[in-house]
């Protein structure tokens, strides 16, 4: 094993959720293609650079496109925290954040000048900031500092408004037979998170949570009098933990290809945060 190349164990647990070619001739062994794209993403070079041992760059690209399509990263990412959650391992102490991600000029080339606008607000997730053309991670993780559910933005788009997307995205199969497990049992975020409306939506998925209140919102609460009701509750001690999501965030920027982003579509990008979050769990388990 070289390295940034799948461990023995890595590999027994990715293995039996990669699709099978029933007919046509012999391919590129996966395990081969599979290390192509996890020494890409941790490297961040380019798919025409990748080193011979892989085999053809365009068999890897095209297979790593084609699992990202088919959302191949996102069953088996679901499969590994299924199989954590039977055995009582996920801790559902969730935190929620987000970070900026700045898009190298590589991704920036969308295609046509008449596809640039609408690529960047909506099918490549590019949002225009001051310091160029940037793309936001949101994330939630478990009390361990595991990913359970990823969503790509453009980078101007605000963590409130995609709060709610982020945790209905949090599904984790039940091994036997039940519906995935959707609902954590504490969420704790940052002031960016305070807003009336997801913190009623928390409070009708009967979910607590810990979320510390802007200081405008203090006052516009205190300016109202008795008509402005009670603070909402917050533990100090719960709001330690939450630099679990940033340690979080650490780690998954600890491959080069999505601290800066070089693919030019969402789908892509999105699938290569995917990939390195199974590695995480991979290596937890």
């Amino acid at each position: 094993m070289r390295r940034h190349e799948l461990t023995d164990q890595e590999w027994e647990l990715l293995a039996p959720l990669i699709p099978q070619a029933s007919t046509g001739r012999p391919r590129v062994s996966d395990r081969q293609v599979i290390n192509g794209m996890v020494y890409k993403i941790r490297t961040g070079i380019s798919w025409r650079d990748l080193p011979e041992r892989y085999g053809p760059w365009k068999t890897v690209y095209t297979r790593f496109r084609r699992y990202a399509l088919d959302g191949v990263f996102t069953q088996a990412l679901q499969q590994i925290q299924a199989r954590a959650d039977a055995g009582g391992d996920i801790d559902w102490l969730v935190q929620i954040d987000s970070t900026i991600v700045r898009a190298h000029q590589h991704a920036a080339a969308t295609g046509r000048k008449g596809d640039q606008q609408a690529g960047r607000t909506g099918r490549s997730a590019l949002g225009q900031s001051r310091g160029g053309l940037t793309t936001k991670v949101h994330l939630a993780c478990d009390g361990q500092g595991r990913p359970l559910a990823i969503l790509v933005t453009p980078g101007q788009r605000h963590d409130s408004v995609c709060a709610r997307p982020l945790l209905e995205r949090i599904r984790v199969p039940r091994t036997g037979p039940g519906r995935p497990r959707c609902r954590p049992d504490h969420v704790i975020a940052d002031k960016a998170y305070s807003s009336r409306g997801f913190r009623a939506y928390l409070r009708r998925r009967g979910i607590a949570h810990t979320i510390p209140e802007k200081s405008d919102q203090q006052r516009h609460r205190y300016n109202r009098g008795r008509q402005g009701g009670r603070p909402p509750v917050f533990d100090r001690h719960i709001y330690r933990q939450r630099n679990i999501v940033e340690r979080c965030f650490n780690r998954l920027k600890g491959f080069r290809g999505i601290a800066t982003r070089y693919e030019k579509t969402a789908v892509s990008y999105e699938a290569a945060v995917t990939l390195a979050s199974f590695l995480l769990w991979a290596r937890s388990v």
